[in-house]
């Protein structure tokens, strides 16, 4: 009989309470928010950002964090869901970020050509048309891009996104791209892909990100990073990608973590 892998806990990192998760999936994924919250306050993370996928998921899940203060929203349609998409959507985030205080982003948006779930032709107009409401809105925006970077960055620029407050979000790319997103003014949030061994280009990425650009996050239920690979993510789990980092920078990792932490507050207009 094979041993059972031993895990390392969270809790042993001792971080301190401020670090932030900017990035999460927490509705709708059979998670008890209560308790997952609760592990994340108990391993630093004060605030958490929860995406909703759309302003359908936005009404149904956001009861959820009525009780957690330290948690704000995004809102976006994904380029997976863009062929999906209405008139009658882009009014109802509209109305939400109109109402709703809590809501700090237009994200995720932007181009998905890895998985094409939805034509790049829609992909392509709905990624417009929000980054058009984000303006209106003068919201700041959350990108989501899979193989799409040149077609993403060519669109950001014609229309007039450098030097607007923009995130981009799960970054897996290497030092040239960080340099091209951090050029025109906008932020990096690194998930837990770069504890892994094969990420080399992005650890060397991270070496490059100036200190007040770059944002920690997990993008659960994905990317759970090591040594918890392969299980599913939660915030309780981002110091070890904070760890990591810290020693990619050559940085103490207590310091990284805080000053990651209010990266994301002072992007997400929390401070």
């Amino acid at each position: 009989m094979s041993k059972k892998r031993e895990r390392e806990l969270p809790e042993t990192l001792n971080l301190p309470p401020v670090g932030a998760d900017s990035h999460a999936h927490l509705d709708g994924r059979d998670y008890d928010v209560d308790e997952v919250l609760a592990r994340a306050r108990a391993c630093g993370v004060r605030t958490v950002g929860n995406v909703f996928l759309g302003p359908a998921a936005y009404r149904e899940g956001r009861g959820l964090f009525e009780g957690h203060p330290d948690v704000f929203f995004l809102l976006g349609v994904h380029p997976h869901d863009a062929a999906k998409m209405t008139e009658d959507d882009l009014a109802g985030m509209r109305e939400a970020f109109t109402a709703d205080t809590r809501l700090r982003a237009v994200g995720e948006i932007g181009l998905d050509y890895y998985y094409d779930f939805s034509p790049r032709e829609d992909q392509q107009r709905w990624f417009r048309r929000q980054l058009s409401l984000a303006r209106e809105l003068d919201q700041r925006v959350v990108i989501h891009c899979r193989d799409a970077e040149d077609d993403c960055l060519a669109t950001l620029d014609s229309m007039g996104f450098g030097g607007r407050p923009l995130l981009w979000h799960c970054f897996g790319l290497g030092p040239d791209w960080a340099r091209l997103i951090v050029e025109r003014g906008w932020h990096v949030s690194v998930p837990g892909t770069v504890t892994y061994a094969r990420s080399q280009e992005l650890r060397e990425a991270v070496k490059t990100i100036p200190a007040d650009r770059l944002l920690l996050e997990t993008d659960c239920p994905y990317l759970s990073p090591e040594p918890w690979r392969g299980k599913r993510n939660e915030p309780a789990l981002l110091g070890f990608t904070a760890r990591e980092i810290a020693l990619l920078r050559g940085e103490d990792v207590r310091e990284l973590w805080q000053r990651c932490g209010d990266n994301a507050r002072e992007f997400f207009g929390l401070i």
